[in-house]
C-alpha cells in the first residue's frame, strides 16, 4: 500500500507550508535586522568627525558625572621640575610624527573627580568655567584628537589654573596617577595664578616631573625658555564688558593708574608724579564707600568722585601696569582692551607670549627704580609712535588675550610651530594684523627650508603716457628666459590703456593693472598678481638692456636674493662745505644706491615699503613725484646693513627719444630734489643706512677674446 503524494501547482509539497501569522513574524524580525545593518552601514560610512566628538561643555558633561578616584596616602609625587628641561631633553618630538599638515595632536584626559582616602576633594572649586572653555576650545580645534595613541601633547582634565585652590601634594599625586604621565613628558598644564602667600613663587609650586608648563607670572628665574610658555592672566571682564575700539590718538588723561592693590611705596611715588604734573596724572584706587561685590570690581575712586572701569582705561594715553603680589596682572589684559599703552614695571617679568610678540611696538617697559622718571620717559615718545602702540595694543588683545580660546590656541600654535619649524608662523604673522597678507611672502633674510612656489620673476613696469617706449621694453623684456610674468602698472587716470590687440604678443602672463592715483610708490605695491619671490621694477623708457643683461642680472639675484641688483648706480657724498648730503649721479668708481629704473628684488621688500616704510617718507615721496627709489635703498639698506649689486657695465640708461617734457627724472629741479631726498631720509631714519662700495658683477667671459657662441651672455652693453 503506498501512500498518496499532493501534487500542487508549484511541485511536490515536501515541507509543510509556514501558518500565516509565524511569517508574519520572521518577516518583521527580518525587516527590522535589515534596518539596523542599513543604519550601521551609514553610521560607519557617512562624513562625521571622530575628532571632534568630544563634549566639554559643563552643560552637557557635569563634573559631578565624573568617576571619582581616590588618591592613595602612599602615592608617588612626581619630582619638583627640572628647571633644565627644554625641547630637545624633555619632550619627544617622535611622538608628533610626521603629519602632513604640519599640525600636533593633543589629547584631553577624560573628567575625574580625584579625592583623597577620607574622600576630600584635591580642589576646593573643581573645574573652572575658565578652565571647561580652555579645555571646550582645544576639543572643537584642528589640534584635538580622541585618540590617546595618536596624541603628541596630553592635557590632564584637572584645574591648576588657580594654585589657591589646590592642595598642592594630592595635586601632584593625582598628575603622577595619569596613565601616560610618564615623568610628565609630553604633557601640558595651564596656570595663571602660581604661588600662594607668603612669597608667592612665580611658577606653579604643584611638582610636575618634566612637564611643559603655560603660566601666568614667570620671572627669568623660572622660566624655561624656548620649553615653557609665558600666557596671560585672563580677566573676566573681557567677557563680562564690551569696550568698543577706540581710534588712536590724543586722550583726556596722559597717565592713568587704576590698580587698586600696589605696594605702598609705588602708591606714594605715583602720588609724588601726580602732584607735579596735576591733571595729565589720574591715579585711581578702591572705592571705600561702595559695598563689596560685583559693582564695586567695576569702580574706581579718587577723592570721592567714581569711575567706571574698565572704561576710564580709553580716555588715558598711557596705562600704569605694576607688580602686586604676583607678577602676572589680569590688569594688562584690561589695559590693552581699552586701546590704552601698558607701562609695565615689573622687574624680570616674562611677558606673555614673548616668543612670538613683539612688545616693544605696544608697550613701554620701564625698570622699577626708573619709577620717578615714568612722566619724561613717556613724553619722549612721538605722538605717531604712541598712536601705533595703542593700535598694536588693542590687536594684541583681540588676537591673543580675549578669551581662554584665544589664550589656548595661542599657546598650542607656539609648541606647535617648535615642532614644525618650518611651517613655523614668521615674525609679521604673529605681529603685524590680517590685513597685510605677509603668509604669501618669505622674508629673503632666512634661507627657505623649501623651494619657492614659482621660479623666475616678474616684470613690474610702472608707466604713464609712452605706449612706443612700452611696448619696446615689453617686446625686450619678453625674450628673457627666466620671465614668469608681465605686470604694467597703468599710472594715468585721465586715459585708458591701448586695447588688447596692439599689445605685443608674448608667450607669458600679462597683466594691466590701472591705479586709482598717479603716485610712484605704485610700483612697489605687492600685487596679489606677483607670485614670484623675484621683481624686476623697470621703467617704461629704459629700451636699452638685452635679453642677456636682464638674464644675467636675474642670475646675480638669485645668489643674493637679500639685496638690490640693478643696473643704473649712483652715490651719495657728504658735503663739507654744506655740512649736508649731496645725491651724485657722475660716474665714479663707488656705488651706494642702484636706482629701481631697472633692478632686481624680492617682493618681500614691497611689503615693508608699502606698510612698515618708515616716518612720512611714502607720503613725501609721493607728494614730490620724486624718489621713490633711493626711499627703497634705504630700507633695504637699513634692514639688511648690505650695499646693492651693481651688474653689467652699461652706464648711460637715458631715452634716446624722450624729451624732458616726457621724463620726471630729465626736469632740472629733479637733481636738486634728490639731495634733499637723502637729507629728509637720513633724518627720518636716524642714521645713513647707505653703504659704499666698489664693485660690480660682470660675467666671467664676456671681455675675453672667446668666441661669441660659448659665452652664456655675449650680448652684454658697453658703456
Amino acid at each position: 500500500m503506498c501512500a498518496s503524494v499532493k501534487y500542487g501547482s508549484r511541485g511536490p509539497a515536501l515541507i509543510p507550508r509556514m501558518k500565516t501569522k509565524h511569517r508574519i513574524y520572521y518577516i518583521t524580525l527580518f525587516s527590522v535586522v535589515l534596518l539596523g545593518l542599513i543604519a550601521t552601514g551609514m553610521f560607519q560610512f557617512w562624513p562625521h568627525s571622530i575628532e571632534s566628538s568630544a563634549e566639554w561643555s559643563l552643560d552637557r558633561r557635569s563634573v559631578h558625572d565624573a568617576p571619582l578616584v581616590r588618591i592613595p596616602m602612599s602615592s608617588p609625587i612626581p619630582e619638583r621640575g627640572d628647571l633644565s628641561c627644554r625641547m630637545h631633553t624633555c619632550f619627544d618630538v617622535y611622538r608628533c610624527g610626521y603629519n602632513p599638515k604640519n599640525k600636533i595632536k593633543v589629547y584631553i584626559y577624560p573628567l575625574q573627580r580625584f579625592v583623597d582616602e577620607v574622600g576630600v576633594p584635591i580642589s576646593s572649586t573643581g573645574l573652572s568655567r575658565e578652565y571647561n572653555d580652555l579645555l571646550s576650545a582645544i576639543s572643537d580645534s584642528d589640534f584635538y584628537t580622541d585618540d590617546v595613541t595618536r596624541a603628541c601633547l596630553f592635557i590632564p582634565s584637572t584645574d591648576v589654573l588657580n594654585q589657591n585652590s589646590l592642595r598642592i601634594r594630592e595635586t601632584a599625586q593625582a598628575l603622577a596617577m595619569l596613565p601616560r604621565w610618564d615623568k610628565g613628558m609630553n604633557h601640558l598644564l595651564f596656570n595663571m595664578l602660581p604661588g600662594g602667600p607668603p612669597d608667592y613663587n612665580t611658577a606653579l609650586d604643584v611638582p610636575r616631573d618634566r612637564a611643559l608648563l603655560a603660566g601666568g607670572g614667570f620671572s627669568t628665574w623660572t622660566y624655561r625658555q624656548g620649553y615653557d610658555v609665558s600666557i596671560p592672566v585672563y580677566s573676566p571682564l573681557s567677557a563680562e564688558v564690551d569696550l568698543p575700539e577706540r581710534q588712536p590718538g590724543p586722550r583726556r588723561y596722559f597717565i592713568l593708574s587704576s590698580q587698586t592693590a600696589i605696594h605702598r611705596e609705588y602708591r606714594v611715588e605715583l602720588e609724588r608724579l601726580k602732584e607735579e604734573n596735576g591733571e595729565a596724572l589720574l591715579l585711581l584706587d578702591k572705592c571705600s564707600n561702595l559695598s563689596q561685590g560685583l559693582a564695586s570690581v567695576r569702580k574706581r575712586c579718587y577723592k570721592g568722585q567714581v569711575y567706571d572701569y574698565p572704561q576710564i582705561l580709553q580716555e588715558s594715553s598711557f596705562c600704569v601696569v605694576l607688580r602686586g603680589a604676583r607678577l602676572g596682572q589680569a590688569t594688562l589684559s584690561d589695559v590693552l582692551q581699552a586701546g590704552c599703552v601698558p607701562v609695565i614695571m615689573a622687574d624680570s617679568y616674562i611677558l606673555p607670549f614673548s616668543e612670538v610678540l613683539d612688545w616693544k611696538r605696544a608697550s613701554v617697559v620701564i625698570p622699577e627704580e626708573k619709577l620717578p622718571e615714568m612722566y619724561t620717559i613717556l613724553k619722549s615718545i612721538p605722538h605717531r609712535q604712541v598712536e601705533e602702540m595703542q593700535r598694536q595694543a588693542r590687536w594684541f588683545w583681540e588676537a591673543y588675550f580675549s578669551s581662554m580660546k584665544a589664550i589656548g590656541m595661542t599657546t598650542l600654535q607656539i609648541i606647535n610651530d617648535r615642532i614644525y619649524p618650518y611651517a613655523a608662523r614668521t615674525y609679521e604673522e604673529w605681529n603685524n594684523p590680517s590685513v597685510v597678507k605677509w603668509s604669501s611672502v618669505n622674508s629673503p633674510l632666512f634661507l627657505p627650508l623649501i623651494p619657492p612656489r614659482s621660479p623666475g620673476f616678474t616684470a613690474v613696469v610702472l608707466t604713464y603716457d609712452r605706449i612706443e617706449s612700452l611696448f619696446r621694453v615689453i617686446t625686450e623684456i619678453s625674450k628673457v628666459s627666466s620671465l614668469a610674468k608681465l605686470l604694467v602698472v597703468w599710472n594715468n587716470q585721465n586715459k585708458s590703456p591701448p586695447e588688447e590687440s596692439l599689445w605685443p604678443k608674448v608667450t607669458v602672463p600679462l597683466k594691466v593693472v590701472r591705479t586709482k592715483e598717479n603716485k610712484l610708490s605704485n610700483r612697489f605695491f605687492p600685487f596679489d598678481e606677483i607670485e614670484t619671490e623675484a621683481v624686476l621694477a623697470i621703467d617704461d623708457d629704459i629700451i636699452m638692456l638685452t635679453s642677456d643683461e636682464l638674464q644675467f642680472g636675474y642670475e646675480v639675484w638669485r645668489e643674493f636674493p637679500d639685496r638690490l641688483v640693478g643696473y643704473p648706480g649712483r652715490l651719495h657724498l657728504w658735503d663739507h662745505e654744506m655740512g649736508k648730503w649731496k645725491y651724485e649721479s657722475e660716474w665714479t668708481n663707488e656705488v651706494s644706491m642702484v636706482l629701481t629704473g631697472a633692478a632686481f628684488y624680492h617682493k618681500y621688500f614691497n611689503y615693508l615699503y608699502t606698510y612698515k616704510m618708515p616716518g612720512d617718507i611714502k607720503n613725501w615721496v609721493d607728494a614730490h613725484m620724486n624718489c621713490e627709489d633711493i626711499a627703497m635703498n634705504f630700507l633695504v639698506a637699513n634692514i639688511t646693513g648690505k650695499a646693492p649689486i651693481k651688474v653689467t657695465p652699461r652706464k648711460k640708461f637715458k631715452c634716446p627719444e624722450c624729451t624732458a617734457i616726457d621724463g620726471l627724472s630729465l626736469d632740472q629741479t629733479h637733481m636738486v630734489e634728490r639731495s634733499e631726498c637723502i637729507n629728509k631720509f637720513a633724518s627720518v631714519f636716524g642714521t645713513m643706512p647707505l653703504k659704499v662700495v666698489e664693485h660690480r658683477a660682470d660675467p666671467v667671459l664676456y671681455k675675453d677674446d672667446f668666441p661669441e657662441k660659448l659665452k652664456s651672455f655675449p650680448n652684454i652693453g658697453s658703456l
